[in-house]
C-alpha cells in the first residue's frame, strides 16, 4: 500500500523567497496530488512565477521543497520535470520541428515522437517554419512542445495560455487533461480565473501568501459564489479580514 507521500508530486513546507529586501514569498506551505491539475491563480505581483522557479531548482529560497519525492533541482529531476517560462525557452533561428527534435535527442525520446508532440499543440502546419517567424502565441506552444516531448512526470506552466484565443485555449486544457489523466502532473499558473473550473484543485496565491486552497466545488460552496472570480474577491476580503483582526 502507498503512503500518503507517496501519492504527492509536491510537497513544500514554510517556502519563502527574499529578492532586494522585499519578502516575495512568505511561509508557503502546500501540497500538489500526483496526476491532478493544480492550478496556481492570482492576480499579477503575487509571487507565482517565483513558486514556479523555486520549484523548478532555479530559485532560492528557505523552507523546504520536495518534487517527486526529491529536493527541488536535484539532477535527478532534469528529465521528470518540464518547465515552461512566461519567456519562451527556444531557439528563434531553429524551425519548430528542430527545436523539438533537439530536445527530444537530449532526453533520449525516438524521433516519431517529435511530429506527435507538434500535432498535440496544434503545430503540424508549422513544423518547418522558422520561430522567429511565428506569432507570440505559436512560439508560446513550440515551447511547450519543447518540454511536452521529455515526457515528464511533473509539468511546470507559467501563464501557457497568455496570448491565446479563446479556441485554442480550450484545446490546450483538454490535452492538459487527457495528460492528467495519464498519470502527468501538472501545476499551471495563471491570472485568468475562469481558468480555475477547469482544474482539480486550486491553490491561491496574494502577495506571496496561500489564502485559500481546495477544489473548485469547494470554492464555490464555501463562498456561496457561482462565479469563480467572486469566489476568489469572497476568499481574498476574508483573508484580509483575518490578517486585520490578528
Amino acid at each position: 500500500m502507498n503512503s500518503p507521500s507517496d501519492e504527492l508530486a509536491v510537497g513544500v513546507e514554510n517556502l519563502s523567497v527574499h529578492l532586494g529586501g522585499a519578502r516575495i514569498l512568505d511561509s508557503v506551505s502546500f501540497a500538489v496530488r500526483r496526476g491532478r491539475i493544480t492550478g496556481l491563480l492570482g492576480p499579477s505581483g503575487g509571487g507565482k512565477t517565483t513558486l514556479m522557479r523555486a520549484l523548478a531548482g532555479v530559485q532560492r529560497h528557505t523552507g523546504t521543497a520536495t518534487v517527486l519525492g526529491l529536493p527541488a533541482g536535484d539532477r535527478r529531476l532534469r528529465d521528470r520535470v518540464g518547465y515552461v517560462t512566461q519567456s519562451r525557452s527556444v531557439y528563434a533561428d531553429l524551425t519548430a520541428r528542430q527545436n523539438v527534435a533537439y530536445f527530444a535527442a537530449l532526453y533520449g525520446r525516438p524521433a516519431r515522437t517529435v511530429a506527435e508532440t507538434l500535432a498535440t499543440v496544434d503545430l503540424a502546419d508549422k513544423a518547418d517554419a522558422r520561430v522567429r517567424d511565428l506569432s507570440g502565441g505559436q512560439r508560446g506552444r513550440v515551447s511547450l512542445a519543447c518540454a511536452l516531448v521529455a515526457e515528464p512526470k511533473l509539468l511546470l506552466l507559467d501563464e501557457p495560455t497568455v496570448g491565446l484565443d479563446p479556441v485554442l485555449r480550450v484545446a490546450l486544457w483538454e490535452r492538459f487533461r487527457d495528460l492528467s489523466e495519464g498519470g502527468t502532473t501538472l501545476l499551471i499558473s495563471s491570472h485568468v480565473m475562469d481558468e480555475a473550473d477547469r482544474c482539480h484543485d486550486i491553490l491561491l496565491l496574494r502577495a506571496g501568501r496561500v489564502v485559500g486552497s481546495g477544489t473548485p466545488v469547494e470554492f464555490h460552496e464555501r463562498t456561496g459564489h457561482r462565479n469563480m472570480e467572486d469566489a476568489f474577491l469572497a476568499v481574498i476580503a476574508d483573508a484580509d479580514d483575518t490578517g486585520s483582526a490578528a
